[in-house]
């Protein structure tokens, strides 16, 4: 047990700036007492204590504003930044070493019992402020989600999704960004192949209008010399 508190508190230090001291990280980070209270009623769950592991699960969110349900699974060295309004649902599974950001949802899409309804994430994914992963599928190991994202369908391990819905703008992480820790889902100087897209279609719209100005100037002037043709037949158009 107290190895797997040292994990938890040796996470926020690696990703959060913030952190200055063990004493700071034991009583002010919110997302860890969440963590911790969850392991607690995921134990009553486990041994059919359903109410008991609900009641702590409640008792957590009053204390943390983090709603985890107790049937949830938690990988280790999961930290969650800030946390305040976090909910997670109860097939969600959260793989090791992810990060997870205020706001976030990981809910679902069904109301069949029994059935796989919430999200899975992979390890090392990051989860932006805001998101909202929403069904039974897949994100990938290493995945990003960036902020306010609202992801509906499976994401490939390493790529980056923004957008709503959400859109895969990175098929998979840069050898360089691999080893980098990108806070709150987003990676410096990201292109969108949309965004990438859209400027290419304005570009060739003005290219088009400079075009067909073009033509059409020379057409008046055209105009303007069959007229002059007309009034003096001896006149020579060049």
């Amino acid at each position: 047990m107290f190895r797997r508190v040292r994990e938890d508190m040796a996470s926020v230090f690696e990703r959060d700036p913030a952190a200055r001291s063990i004493l700071e990280v034991l009583t002010c980070y919110p997302g860890l007492h969440a963590v911790w209270i969850h392991r607690l009623a995921h134990g009553f769950w486990l041994l059919g204590l359903s109410w008991l592991g609900r009641l702590t699960s409640n008792l957590g969110r009053l204390l943390t504003g983090i709603e985890i349900h107790p049937a949830a699974h938690i990988g280790r060295r999961v930290f969650i930044d800030h946390g305040m309004g976090v909910v997670v649902g109860e097939t969600a599974e959260i793989g090791d070493d992810c990060t997870i950001y205020q706001g976030v949802t990981l809910g679902g899409t069904s109301l069949y019992r029994g059935t796989k309804r919430h999200p899975t994430l992979g390890k090392g994914v990051v989860v932006g402020a805001g998101a909202k992963v929403l069904g039974g599928f897949t994100v990938g190991d290493g995945a990003h989600i960036g902020s306010n994202a609202v992801v509906v369908k499976e994401v490939p391990a390493g790529a980056t999704v923004v957008g709503i819905p959400g859109r895969i703008v990175e098929e998979g992480a840069k050898e360089k960004d691999k080893a980098r820790f990108a806070a709150y889902g987003v990676v410096p100087n990201q292109e969108d192949p949309y965004a990438k897209t859209l400027q290419s279609l304005v570009d060739h719209a003005q290219d088009l209008e400079q075009s067909v100005s073009a033509l059409s100037e020379k057409m008046r002037r055209l105009e303007l010399a069959a007229e002059r043709a007309k009034s003096d037949p001896l006149r020579v158009i060049k």
